[in-house]
Parts: C-alpha cells; structure tokens; sequence
C-alpha cells in the first residue's frame, strides 16, 4: 500500500501531535499516512530541505505564526512555504491557521498559492481527512472561513494595490498613521494621499478612518 507523506509544522507540539494521531489512525481508500512534526521554524525548513535532496514529501502542513508575538522574528510559515514551493515542487502546501481575514488570506495566495487552507476552528477529523484526499486527488481544499474570505475577494469590484491593502490592515489593526509610513516603506503624506484615495473609490469621501475600514470589510478587503 502507498503512504503519503505529510509534514506538519507548528510550534504547539499538540496540535501537530493532533494531526499526527488523527491522520496516522484515519482510513483512506488505496493508501495509509506518515506524519512527521516540526515544532519550529528552523526545523521545519531542515526537514523541507533535506526532503528536497531524497524524497520530498507529499503535503506539506504550515501554521503562519510560528514564533510568539514577543520574539519579534519576521520568520512564518509563508516563509517556508515560499521556500517550499522552490526546491519541492511536486509537494502540496496547505495552510492551518488561526487568522481568517481577508488580507492575511488572500497575501498567502499571492504569495504561496498554496493547495489548500484550513481555519483551525474549523478543523476536526473528518475534516482533515477530506483534506488529505482532496489534495492528493484535486486541490485545492479551504474550509468554510477560508473560501468565504477567496470569495469575498472575488466578487469585489474594486482594484487596489498591494501597499494600500497593507495600509487598510494596520489601520485595522489599531495602527496610527504615522507609524504606519515606515511600516510600508513610505512617507506620511503618500500615507495620506492614498487613504485619500480609498475613500474616494470606496465612495466615501468625507468619511473618516473608521468608514474606512468598515468600507474595506463590506468589499472583502480585510
């Protein structure tokens, strides 16, 4: 019988515990399932690189966050499955992640285009099981908050860039406009002018930051 190979890389070891236990127990018509565990950055992308030299895996399991927010290291999943997506081609890369907003969702596409992605309040046994078999039959596979975020973005019928996307989530966030120049590698009054920009196409000009941002959640923005 074949075994699909999967990597599962998180640094809360239960969680990939979890999907080790569930997956390696599970039934899957033709095949069974090895799941090896990274609890770090660093051995995560040692596992993808040293699979790249013998035999690479068959899906690759990312979490995005995979240091604490007090580490401050830039470092993520996207990271590793950029790198994946390099010297491992042939391997899947889904995503099972906590974050389920439009912007952090639809970055990971543009830069990964990953096979599939899982909000992990979402996720349970039989979910992760229709997920290995789709992936290896017919990716992509998204539980319900992640093709409800792909598709809001979809149907929009406004075009904006990657910094004003940036922009419009760090204003989400809490993020005050003159901090947010340095974050998108700006000055404070292209800051400005593009905010200025938005409430114009979203057609709401003499709305303030608050409008802003409830405009951008209505279009599937954030």
């Amino acid at each position: 019988m074949n075994t699909v190979r999967i990597l599962a890389v998180d640094d809360h070891e239960m969680t990939t515990l979890g999907y080790k236990y569930i997956l390696e127990g599970s039934d899957f018509d033709g095949f069974n399932v090895k799941v090896e565990i990274a609890k770090s950055f660093d051995m995560g992308k040692e596992k993808i690189e040293l699979s790249a030299k013998a035999l690479p895996f068959n899906i690759i399991l990312l979490d995005i966050q995979l240091f604490p927010s007090e580490a401050k290291d830039p470092r993520s999943g996207i990271d590793l499955g950029i790198l994946a997506r390099k010297v491992v081609p042939d391997s899947k890369v889904v995503f099972m992640s906590s974050y389920n907003d439009n912007y952090r969702i639809n970055n990971i596409f543009k830069k990964v285009n990953p096979d599939g992605y899982m909000v992990k309040s979402e996720i349970d046994e039989l979910s992760l099981k229709a997920m290995v078999e789709t992936v290896i039959a017919r990716p992509p596979y998204y539980t319900a908050g992640a093709l409800a975020a792909i598709r809001r973005k979809m149907a929009n019928d406004v075009a904006i860039d990657e910094q004003d996307e940036k922009i419009l989530y760090l204003l989400s966030k809490g993020t005050h406009t003159r901090d947010i120049a340095p974050l998108v590698a700006a000055a404070n009054t292209t800051v400005e002018t593009r905010k200025r920009h938005l409430k114009s196409i979203f057609g709401i000009k003499n709305g303030n930051d608050l409008a802003l941002i409830e405009e951008a959640k209505r279009r599937g923005f954030l």
